[in-house]
């Protein structure tokens, strides 16, 4: 049973490697423009004064997690050429894991970011913003949506990398006898 299993797990293996390094090549120019559009968004208002992507936190954090995710996915990529550190899938499973989840963070601050200035809070007294800056509120959510591609490629990333892992393992094996007992 193992062998036909192999032999399955053996032809989707170029398959995923492809799509692997396809989806990792394509986080750098996407974790890039995020970078680009992210650092260069500045406004001037004649009446409140400029806002600049270093007056929000938020927008910082992304910017770094995005420059992480980018550097990662370039090493990832070069990694995955050697034969040593492929088989080392743990790595990669782990790493996909946690870049993802980094990736959900700060995405969440920039849409709290985004929420509050297209809706202000009226209870704490802020004003929205986007009516006197609404050229930093676009780029802002280009930037956002950016960010969800990339999240997007990480959440298939973390997939192929579950599956590499957890197809090196045979499946639990269950006597008939132990089926039986516990159905009922």
């Amino acid at each position: 049973m193992r062998g036909n299993l192999e032999s399955s797990s053996n032809t989707h293996i170029p398959i995923l490697k492809f799509l692997d390094c396809s989806l990792r090549l394509s986080v750098v120019p996407l974790s890039v423009a995020t970078i680009w559009i992210t650092v260069t968004n500045d406004q001037e208002n004649s009446t409140y004064g400029t806002v600049k992507f270093t007056n929000l936190l938020g927008l910082k954090y992304m910017v770094f997690i995005s420059a992480i995710c980018a550097g990662y996915a370039f090493v990832a990529v070069v990694a995955s050429w050697f034969k040593s550190l492929v088989s080392k899938a743990w790595i990669f499973f782990v790493s996909d894991e946690i870049v993802a989840y980094l990736m959900v963070t700060s995405g969440a601050a920039v849409t709290e970011i985004l929420y509050l200035a297209y809706n202000g809070d009226q209870k704490v007294t802020w004003s929205e913003a986007c009516s006197s800056y609404g050229k930093f509120c676009y780029k802002m959510k280009v930037g956002l949506i950016l960010h969800a591609l990339v999240l997007c490629c990480f959440i298939f990333l973390a997939v192929i990398s579950a599956y590499r892992v957890f197809s090196m393992f045979e499946p639990p094996y269950l006597s008939s006898k132990e089926g039986e007992e516990e159905r009922t």
